[in-house]
């Protein structure tokens, strides 16, 4: 079992940053792949970043690459996406994932464990 648990949500302006961090509780998160997805109002909920258990291969959907970084502290259980040049279409609420396996899928359906989410806002 794992408990994954968000923070670093909140309002910006457009052209800032924000960092999310994803706190997973167990003693195997070493061997979790890892996942970011969105919410936004409307819409159906998206894959924006994934990184492999290793942390040796990443992987960001076409609208935010160059933009999000998605990166691992295994030492601290803690997943991170780092979200540079926020745009208002980046408004959502951000969910943290997690998979048992090495593989990053664009699915939420392969991912077993989701946090309850946090918001970021960006205006314009």
């Amino acid at each position: 079992q794992v408990q994954l648990e968000e923070s670093g949500g909140g309002l910006v302006q457009a052209g800032g940053s924000l960092r999310l961090s994803c706190a997973a509780s167990g003693r195997t998160f070493w061997s979790y792949t890892m996942a970011w997805f969105r919410q936004a109002p409307g819409k159906e909920r998206e894959f924006v970043a994934g990184i492999s258990s290793s942390g040796s291969r990443t992987y960001q959907a076409d609208s935010v690459k160059g933009r999000f970084t998605i990166s691992r502290g295994n030492a601290k259980n803690t997943v991170y996406l780092q979200m540079n040049s926020l745009k208002p279409e980046d408004t959502a609420v951000y969910y943290c994932a997690a998979d048992n396996g090495p593989n990053v899928f664009a699915a939420e359906r392969e991912y077993d464990y989701w946090g309850q989410g946090t918001q970021v806002t960006v205006s314009s």
